[in-house]
């Protein structure tokens, strides 16, 4: 006789669940009342038992597949468990009953010091039941990825959650969290999908990896939070481009740093913002959250193409020579896949140079939950028209786009486009920053 093995009601208000794995394949042996499957929804996730003894004949769905409640998820051939197979059933039965035993002896023995939780994988699936918790406490999509996780293949569970929540540094206060993001696909199933061309032979398809499937969700909430404004500026570099030509060498000495563009960035940025504080803000549904740190998050290209924000704490009571050794060194361990979770936590602004892929400008999407974000573009040596003691002449000079996307919602014109003149201004005057023959 063949069963049907359908996706289980898990609640009143539950009407899908996503697989997390399969313990069984198909040809497999599975005794009635033995996990078949792990499914995971919003509230909780579940083992589901299989309802009879029989053989699996044919499995419908894979692991991340959504699967409504009701529908069939396997077959299972329970005609095959005559007595010859019953032979090899109660074999099976019988060595599930020593490894419960063995695993009961083993959750008796005290736990050792030198014991330590299986690192999650970071392709590892993040169960609805744990974006749910991720939305209450306001977690960024780089604080989930730095958990370790306990569970299978290093999966996460809701204890390393609470467990990570317990020492949390930078903690925010609640609001719906960016991970918000996760859960999209059940919210845009009433828009019609766009239909794809694809071309047998000639397209071919790369799946998403984890990460990047974060970031695409996490853009997207930042989208449906933030009303996006942008504004533009062009600054004159000139005078802080020579400087630095002629003085890296002597810093580097001096350092043992090499001294790029990006410290003299961060450092523009600080100071505007201790200038415009209201910028240094995130919003919780009707309160802004003012944060006293500024915190400078610098986007970064990892190896594997997707992007990460390590973040130069306090930025503002550094020196030049300490923040240079800072970038270099959250550069590095981005490059090598070695920052720590430390390291992307806790960025108040986020800065994105677009220049170092020679884009002239940019239109930066808000890194959630803050509240506005600097693009710096490529600089570029041009003829200017500038004004000098003779009059106005035509100059070469080295000039820069810098652009602000910023939430409408809190930050209005007037803020925005006085912060983005002060972060102009700060480059331009670089001797604020640095004072000239000072290194």
């Amino acid at each position: 006789m063949i069963t049907e093995f359908k996706m289980p009601k898990m609640g009143e208000s539950i009407t899908e669940a996503t697989i997390i794995s399969w313990l069984k394949s198909v040809g497999d042996y599975i005794v009635a009342d033995e996990t078949i499957v792990e499914v995971a929804t919003d509230k909780v996730d579940n083992d589901v038992p299989s309802p009879v003894s029989g053989i699996i004949t044919e499995i419908h769905f894979q692991k991340d597949d959504v699967v409504e409640v009701g529908t069939v998820l396997a077959l299972i051939d329970s005609s095959q468990v005559s007595d010859g197979s019953q032979q090899i059933l109660t074999k099976v039965e019988n060595s599930q009953q020593i490894s419960k035993k063995a695993e009961v002896v083993s959750n008796t023995k005290p736990e050792t010091r030198n014991s330590k939780p299986e690192t999650r994988n970071s392709d590892a699936f993040i169960s609805p039941l744990i974006i749910s918790i991720a939305q209450k406490e306001n977690l960024s999509i780089e604080e989930l990825q730095s958990i370790p996780g306990s569970g299978a293949e290093g999966r996460l569970q809701k204890s390393d959650v609470f467990n990570y929540l317990k020492n949390r540094k930078y903690p925010i206060p609640s609001n719906p969290s960016e991970i918000q993001g996760l859960s999209s696909r059940a919210q845009s199933r009433d828009y019609p999908k766009p239909k794809i061309n694809f071309v047998e032979g000639k397209d071919h398809i790369v799946e998403m990896d984890r990460m990047r499937k974060m970031i695409a969700d996490h853009m997207v909430y930042s989208k449906q939070t933030s009303p996006h404004v942008t504004s533009y500026i062009e600054v004159d570099v000139t005078n802080l481009v020579n400087w630095r030509n002629e003085n890296k060498d002597q810093f580097q000495q001096k350092y043992n740093e090499k001294l790029t563009f990006t410290p003299f960035f961060v450092l523009a940025v600080a100071k505007a913002i201790q200038d415009f504080p209201m910028i240094n803000v995130s919003v919780d549904e009707k309160n802004i959250i003012v944060h006293k740190d500024i915190n400078i998050g610098m986007a970064t290209a990892l190896p594997s193409g997707n992007l990460i924000v390590p973040v130069v704490k306090n930025a503002n009571e550094k020196e030049l020579g300490a923040i240079a050794k800072e970038v270099n060194h959250l550069a590095e361990a981005s490059r090598n896949n070695k920052l720590k979770p430390e390291e992307i936590q806790g960025s108040t602004f986020t800065i994105s140079n677009v220049g170092t892929f020679g884009s002239l400008m940019g239109t930066p999407i808000i890194n959630q939950p803050e509240v506005a974000i600097l693009a710096l573009g490529i600089i570029k040596k041009r003829p200017e028209v500038i004004t000098t003691s003779k009059g106005d002449e035509i100059a070469i000079r080295s000039m820069m786009f810098l652009s602000l996307s910023f939430d409408h919602r809190v930050v209005d014109g007037f803020l925005g486009g006085s912060f983005l003149r002060k972060a102009g201004d700060y480059l331009e005057q670089f001797s604020s920053l640095t004072p000239e023959g000072e290194i």
